[in-house]
């Protein structure tokens, strides 16, 4: 990897970290990553554009970097890699409260972008049947899964089914602004995964906020309720924003991302127990959050997951 970026960036007399994510290294005092590019090139174009957009307006991103060939790919080990330069403290962590001060500052008035993550129950149910045929055709051997994946399933349906309904009987208000969002957000919620450009998608705030939650509850359980009554007593949604942030709670991304990562063979199906040995736990969240929020909005019911006792 060294010979490769003295070759194509110039970069020498570098000492690199390795991770399964990303390779990190210092060089004339910046800090760089070297990722895998895993999205599509007509993504990748809008991304360039929107991360454009905002370092000319002095926010704070990674900045792509292009090599000798002036092209921001570049090949190493059969798969596209892009250069970030992260000048901020990678170790940086963003509450709640954080990100609700920096969606703000990012609005997004064209949402005419590849970006553009509107449509979750199309994509879940799709996301789904193509889980669904993986399994019939290379889960034969993966009793973990096997023995967990119609449940998980089930619940991504309810979620499917939540925002259906939910988009069928009220309609976005301006409450719900359109606005930068990542695929993901983590707990711990450092800079080198939030201000990455990599993960940036286009979306409402409810996507980021309801991704937190998922990774406290697993990471973090001491801090979420904290987190969830900061955000709740902060901001006001409307009945349409408390009904999406329940949806996404609902659906369980946490399974699916290991599973994927089980059926790339990048992780052993041992990996999703953590999960699996929470499932009641998590109900219980999903009870708790349901009584939380029909606090400040009549959001609809889950009759299951209401009428469920406590083991």
């Amino acid at each position: 990897m060294k010979e490769l970026l003295k070759n194509y960036y110039n970069v020498y007399d570098i000492d690199i970290i390795e991770n399964t994510v990303f390779s990190y290294f210092v060089f004339q005092n910046k800090k760089y990553l070297f990722m895998p590019y895993l999205r599509s090139e007509e993504e990748f174009k809008d991304l360039l554009q929107l991360n454009g957009e905002l370092i000319n307006k002095g926010f704070p991103t990674g900045k792509f970097i292009a090599n000798k060939e002036n092209s921001y790919f570049t090949f190493y080990n059969g798969k596209r890699y892009v250069l970030l330069e992260m000048d901020l403290n990678n170790h940086t962590e963003y509450n709640v409260l954080d990100m609700i001060r920096f969606t703000d500052q990012l609005v997004v008035n064209n949402t005419k972008t590849i970006l553009y993550r509107n449509h979750w129950a199309e994509l879940w149910s799709s996301k789904i049947d193509y889980f669904e045929y993986q399994i019939r055709q290379l889960g034969k051997d993966k009793p973990v899964i096997l023995n967990s994946f119609s449940y998980y399933v089930g619940l991504a349906e309810n979620a499917i089914s939540y925002v259906n309904s939910t988009n069928q009987k009220y309609q976005k208000t301006p409450n719900e602004k359109i606005t930068l969002q990542r695929k993901r957000v983590v707990f711990p919620n450092i800079t080198l995964n939030y201000f990455n450009p990599l993960y940036y998608v286009i979306d409402i705030e409810m996507r980021d906020v309801a991704s937190y939650f998922k990774s406290l509850f697993f990471n973090s359980y001491e801090d979420l309720w904290i987190e969830v009554n900061a955000y709740l007593n902060t901001r006001k949604l409307s009945l349409y924003g408390y009904q999406m942030l329940y949806a996404r709670l609902l659906y369980p991304s946490f399974y699916f991302d290991v599973y994927e990562k089980v059926m790339e063979k990048e992780l052993e199906e041992e990996a999703l127990l953590p999960i699996i040995n929470k499932v009641d736990d998590y109900e219980l969240f999903l009870k708790d959050m349901y009584v939380l929020l029909s606090k400040y909005a009549p959001i609809e019911r889950v009759e299951w997951l209401l009428e469920k006792k406590e083991s």
